[in-house]
């Protein structure tokens, strides 16, 4: 009689386990184009954010990178966006930046995703964090906790100095990856 009821219940969850299996698959492969669609989506708009008055967006793959290349109404490359991502202090963040490779200066940056800390952290985010960038040459920023008084100082978030050098390392890298593939000049 043990046999009998041992056999049932391994019948039984296997049976639970192989339809669990099945639903499971069902609904990855359900959402999966909805999830693209909306990753698509946000890196649409977040490069309209950081290059300019873009009106056509190019994807072009140089040195096993993607990157946008932006064309205004004419015809006329506007500027390249690139995302990056790197650590943080809580886990992965995700860069997209706009820039002029002609003239090595930055555009603007939006941040795609993080895990930074609600309040602190996460203010990487706000245009208080983001404008340390905008028009910025590119090459080593240094971070600091006052005010900048130089070009390539940037101001990290009070209590999120982490944080803030993290992002500012991820656009350094950026930059890097897009001076190799454009030929900048620093």
């Amino acid at each position: 009689m043990e046999k009998n009821s041992t056999k049932n219940l391994v019948l039984t969850l296997a049976t639970i386990g192989i339809i669990s299996a099945l639903l499971l698959t069902f609904v990855y492969e359900w959402t999966t184009p909805y999830i693209q669609a909306n990753q698509a989506e946000a890196r649409k708009q977040a490069i309209n954010e950081v290059l300019p008055d873009v009106a056509e967006v190019e994807e072009v793959e140089k040195n096993g990178n993607i990157f946008y290349e932006g064309y205004d109404a004419q015809g006329e490359q506007i500027g390249v966006a690139f995302q990056n991502s790197g650590g943080g202090y809580n886990g992965a963040i995700e860069i997209m930046i706009g820039v002029d490779p002609e003239s090595d200066k930055i555009y603007k940056i939006s941040v795609l995703n993080h895990q930074e800390t609600p309040g602190l952290g996460a203010r990487i985010t706000e245009s208080e964090f983001k404008s340390n960038f905008e028009d910025k040459p590119f090459g080593d920023y240094n971070v600091v906790k006052t005010p900048p008084s130089e070009e390539m100082q940037v101001q990290a978030i009070a209590g999120a100095t982490i944080s803030s050098e993290s992002a500012t390392r991820i656009i350094e890298d950026a930059l890097e990856k897009i001076n190799s593939a454009y030929g900048g000049g620093n």
